[in-house]
């Protein structure tokens, strides 16, 4: 089947920026925070604040590119990545460096939902797999970035590296400007814009596979940001190498990026709930295993927990397109992408009140078992479990029907069926 040319522009686009993004998040950030005298909490804050402006404005933003085409939001994406790395020459004191991360957040948040929304609407059928295709950028971006930040720190200092990421990050223009979907509403979405985020958010919010879908992926990202935030820190401390810390998440980021397809793969073929229940499973696995490891041993878990985020993620992203309809995809997308973000948030926060008490060793155990413990209780209630089956509401089976399920979905939003 030929490949849709805005698939591999909006592909090459997203992991040019995302690969900038990463430089500049880990371990660049921490590093940065620390030396500018913050504390664990308030660097937990820093991290986690620009994630803040996603949770805030991404149901908004995939809402107002459900209205008025996709295009020109991927070029204001864009500009923000581009310019945003060019202010933390300025930064000064750990409050400025709040403030810039805040605005810094208007990047992704842009992208998050506009991007998830144009590639879900190029086909029609094999939707997890073609996102978790799709999913290869950012995770080719989350290998690249801590790799070559970590390489980088080695030589410059922190501020030189935001520099560079800036001037990286405007190659992504040319494939962005040659993007030729950018689909524009029928007259049916002309309306005014307030009854349409009201009526979009009724839709999505109403839709049981949408909450489940963010509920897992904030708990996911809740684990995932705390180690992201207070590995680098903790590790340096202990004597660990720079470059080995960034190469931990390149190492993370390399397994996800070649796990995706197949996980997405199997969602699509058995059905979301048993790819998310191992992914569950094998994050927690490789949080209880973390602090066992020493030295290159720490590239075990960090594989794990690869692996995990690339069966969870595409088959969560599949539960909420199959039961949106197209013209409000963009709106559920930001729904989504804000519960993501909450956990983005939450994961530095708590991370960082917890540390205090308990140490780091500690909270990854403390996260691994939470984990495990949500598995338990969704296939108690019947989330996950064979439960489902008995009301036409199954994860674990799946509809085998690529065209049928969004129209099955249309009629009843509470039907959980892939």
């Amino acid at each position: 089947m030929k490949v849709p040319r805005d698939f591999l522009r909006l592909t090459v686009a997203d992991f040019i920026v995302r690969s900038g993004y990463q430089m500049g998040k880990t371990p660049t950030l921490p590093i940065l925070a620390a030396s500018l005298g913050a504390t664990d909490l308030f660097l937990g804050l820093v991290v986690s604040v620009s994630t803040l402006t996603g949770l805030l404005h991404k149901p908004l933003v995939g809402l107002l590119s459900d209205r008025q085409g996709r295009r020109h939001w991927l070029l204001a994406g864009t500009a923000f990545f581009v310019l945003m790395p060019l202010f933390y020459r300025f930064v000064i004191s750990p409050e400025q460096l709040l403030l810039v991360r805040v605005v810094h957040g208007l990047a992704t948040a842009i992208y998050g939902p506009v991007t998830l929304a144009s590639i879900a609407e190029l086909h029609s059928s094999g939707v997890a797999e073609r996102l978790g295709w799709f999913g290869l950028a950012r995770s080719g971006g989350y290998i690249v970035g801590p790799a070559l930040a970590g390489w980088l720190l080695l030589r410059h200092d922190p501020v030189a590296v935001y520099t560079i990421i800036g001037l990286c990050s405007a190659l992504a223009l040319v494939p962005v400007l040659q993007v030729q979907n950018g689909r524009m509403p029928s007259p049916a979405t002309q309306v005014p814009l307030l009854r349409q985020w009201r009526e979009s958010l009724w839709s999505a919010g109403r839709t049981s596979g949408i909450w489940l879908a963010g509920a897992l992926e904030l708990a996911v990202f809740v684990a995932l940001y705390a180690l992201k935030t207070f590995l680098p820190v903790y590790a340096l401390a202990a004597g660990t190498n720079v470059a080995l810390v960034g190469l931990f998440f390149s190492v993370q980021e390399a397994a996800h990026l070649l796990a995706r397809p197949p996980g997405g793969r199997l969602a699509d073929r058995m059905g979301n709930g048993p790819a998310i229940a191992a992914g569950l499973l094998l994050l927690a696995a490789g949080l209880a295993a973390l602090p066992l490891a020493e030295g290159s041993a720490l590239l075990v878990p960090a594989v794990v927990t690869g692996i995990a985020q690339a069966l969870v993620f595409p088959a969560t992203l599949s539960l909420v397109t199959r039961q949106i309809p197209a013209g409000s995809l963009g709106a559920a997308m930001g729904l989504v992408g804000m519960l993501q973000n909450l956990g983005k948030v939450l994961g530095p926060l708590a991370a960082g009140l917890l540390i205090g008490g308990i140490g780091f060793e500690s909270l990854l155990w403390l996260l691994a078992t939470l984990l495990a413990a949500g598995v338990v209780v969704l296939v108690m209630i019947g989330r996950l479990g064979a439960a489902s089956l008995r009301d036409g509401m199954c994860l674990i089976g799946g509809s085998r029907d690529e065209a049928g399920p969004r129209k099955t979905a249309a009629r009843n939003p509470q039907t959980l069926s892939p």
